[in-house]
């Protein structure tokens, strides 16, 4: 609270999570770097998951009637292996690997959309690839909150208009998180400075959520995916160069 330049990262971090909730929070994974530029990236990531939690709620409320209750019921079970997985083995895995390698698959990912999707057959994701994705996403959603892409690259193939895919999108993540808090707590994560900081930046949160749920409805479909996969793209590159540097730095 006394130090000036800790709000002047966090709250671009947390408008920033409100707007991508009202896209369907896609990029919610690079607030917490964008925090971590300020203070220590646990720390970080302590107080913006009940932000993340808020921002849900809000969410929910916005898309509670646009969303794929099918893809849901498939990604749901998958997610939550990987975070119970994920909550055993926290701490003894890099999160920077875990980075590295999440952001080269949704750099793949878009540069395959974009330049060779003539070249293959772009079929729609089948039920096992929506229980395999919906694990990674919980699992590297609870390591390195990072679980955007994995759930992108099952969603996006299947061509829903776009209010349903970002609907579809907030409900999973929500699940997601909400599940989070158990490890999170158990943990010890969650402390008195951490949660009134949270306290103090939530009500933004808010605000961001109506500019994104705003925005989504004001663009057309077509540039809102276009729009998503940059997005994805940029958020990949983000994951490649937070995993490579401690690699470059050690």
């Amino acid at each position: 609270m006394n130090d000036p330049l800790f709000f002047v990262f966090a709250i671009p971090a947390v408008l920033l999570i409100g707007i991508s909730k009202g896209f369907g929070g896609l990029f919610v994974s690079l607030a917490v770097p964008l925090l971590a530029l300020r203070i220590d990236p646990v720390q970080a990531a302590a107080i913006l998951l009940p932000i993340l939690c808020l921002a849900d709620l809000v969410a929910l409320a916005q898309f509670r009637k646009s969303f794929n209750r099918h893809h849901i019921k498939i990604m749901v079970p998958g997610a939550l292996v990987g975070i119970a997985l994920a909550s055993i083995l926290m701490g003894t895995l890099p999160s920077h690997a875990i980075r590295l390698i999440i952001g080269f698959i949704a750099i793949s990912f878009c540069v395959n959309h974009w330049f060779f999707k003539r070249f293959t057959t772009e079929r729609k994701p089948g039920k096992h690839a929506g229980y395999f994705w919906g694990f990674v996403a919980g699992f590297v959603s609870t390591q390195a909150h990072a679980g955007g892409p994995p759930m992108a690259i099952y969603l996006f193939p299947q061509r829903m208009d776009k209010v349903t895919l970002a609907g579809t999108m907030v409900v999973f993540i929500a699940i997601v998180n909400y599940v989070k808090l158990i490890p999170y707590t158990l943990l010890g994560q969650f402390n008195a400075q951490n949660l009134f900081l949270s306290l103090v930046l939530a009500p933004l949160v808010v605000i961001g959520v109506r500019i994104g749920y705003w925005v989504l409805h004001k663009v057309e479909q077509r540039v809102v995916y276009h729009i998503l996969y940059t997005l994805l793209f940029l958020t990949g590159c983000k994951l490649v160069v937070d995993g490579l540097n401690p690699y470059i730095t050690g």
